[in-house]
């Protein structure tokens, strides 16, 4: 029988999001958990999955569409269903309008372009890259695609958007002023409109600020053993291995060793776990993204470094999934690789408590009255007080420094 599909809620709290593609064309049967369309939240890409086996019988929103969430935004029916009259079917259910099938061109579906090719190819793009492309000023016909079938992605708009900052202007001849004078400031700025996803940072940070009562606690960490770890690892192992991934196993075993900080806030009771899951900060071209590592006291340390690769990567190709970025009771943000020496950051409610990494450098240090040279690591832990009190963290960052400076007990 046919009925309508509504957007869903992917996420707690979302009123609307984008209907990014569709995968399947008006008339198509799909089984049980196959993708029917795929949509954008605020940070992640997310497939609308098929509850049980079926037909799109019609489509009622087309791709690249802002959509509030419990909008109708197809007509489903059985396997092999047919509806002699669509637009009386769609009246009766209360649809009184709806857009036209999605054009070919938007579509998530293509096929291959015709063996001879005129000035009338299509150019098959994924919606958001050709929202991307129309913001950078970009023409999706002198991209090159490097998706199925020549598909237009998100990463290949990045690519020539980079390519067009990093190519050199053309010489053009001109006269060599008389007298050489510096240039001046006009006043003219440019105007960058916000993203869903810098909106979506905006408002989470600022909330956070505003009714978290964050302290900070910070240490320094002798990591010369740390690093010497680190070094015999990689010459056994095939997942190569960062000192943010020793990190990040640390943090769990501190978890675990003070599993009273293992909690998050909520309005009536405090929640604490029993396992660990710690999220980790990673830099993409539209914002920050914190996906979710679950259960890492249990995981090898190879497994730990070929997960983090793996969301760094997918964070950047817009390709992390919706509940991959939930949860958790810590995040760990390292800016060591760009220089930055020590800083602080701001708690991601309703989690407890975020570390902040800095770089490892040579410094002098006097251990029992004796001056030499170690490799230094400053981390500052910023804490929710309404979770966790001053002593306890100060007791969590103890344990944590020294899991670092003795790392074989964090490889045990």
């Amino acid at each position: 029988m046919a009925k309508l599909l509504r957007m869903p809620e992917i996420a707690a709290n979302t009123t609307e999001v984008v209907l990014q593609s569709w995968s399947l064309a008006e008339g198509a049967d799909y089984l049980a958990h196959d993708t029917i369309a795929t949509i954008e939240t605020e940070k992640a890409v997310v497939d609308v999955d098929a509850d049980e086996a079926g037909r799109l019988l019609k489509i009622l929103v087309a791709a690249g569409t802002n959509v509030e969430v419990g909008t109708p935004i197809a007509l489903i029916g059985s396997t092999g269903e047919s509806v002699s009259d669509l637009t009386a079917l769609l009246t009766e259910l209360g649809i009184t309008s709806a857009t036209s099938p999605v054009p070919e061109s938007e579509s998530h579906i293509s096929t291959p372009a015709p063996a001879s090719q005129g000035p009338t190819t299509r150019i098959f793009a994924s919606p958001l890259a050709r929202r991307l492309a129309r913001e950078a000023g970009l023409d999706t016909a002198n991209l090159i695609g490097t998706g199925p079938q020549g598909r237009i992605l998100r990463r290949d708009v990045a690519a020539a958007g980079a390519d067009a900052v990093a190519a050199p202007a053309p010489l053009v001849a001109a006269p060599i002023p008389a007298v050489a004078t510096p240039p001046t400031l006009d006043g003219a700025s440019t105007d960058v409109p916000h993203t869903r996803m810098r909106r979506a940072i905006a408002r989470r940070l600022t909330e956070s600020k505003s009714s978290v009562p964050h302290f900070y606690l910070r240490a320094t960490c002798n990591v010369d053993a740390l690093l010497a770890a680190r070094e015999q690892l990689n010459a056994v192992s095939s997942t190569r291995i960062s000192v943010n991934d020793l990190v990040i196993k640390a943090a769990a075993w501190a978890h675990v060793l003070v599993p009273k900080v293992n909690v998050t806030w909520g309005d009536d009771a405090i929640r604490q776990y029993n396992s660990v899951d710690i999220a980790v900060a990673v830099a993409t071209e539209t914002g920050l993204l914190t996906p979710v590592l679950r259960s890492v006291e249990t995981l090898p340390i190879a497994a730990v470094a070929a997960q983090t690769k793996d969301f760094a990567l997918r964070a950047r190709e817009g390709r992390l999934k919706q509940d991959e970025l939930e949860g958790g009771t810590l995040s760990i943000s390292n800016l060591g690789m760009y220089g930055t020496e020590e800083f602080a950051a701001i708690i991601n409610p309703p989690q407890a408590a975020i570390l902040a990494v800095g770089a490892a450098r040579q410094e002098p240090v006097v251990t029992d009255g004796v001056l030499a040279v170690a490799t230094v690591m400053r981390v500052t832990l910023s804490v929710d007080h309404r979770s966790v009190d001053g002593a306890l963290a100060a007791q969590w960052l103890k344990v944590f420094v020294s899991l670092i400076e003795n790392p074989v007990r964090i490889l045990a």
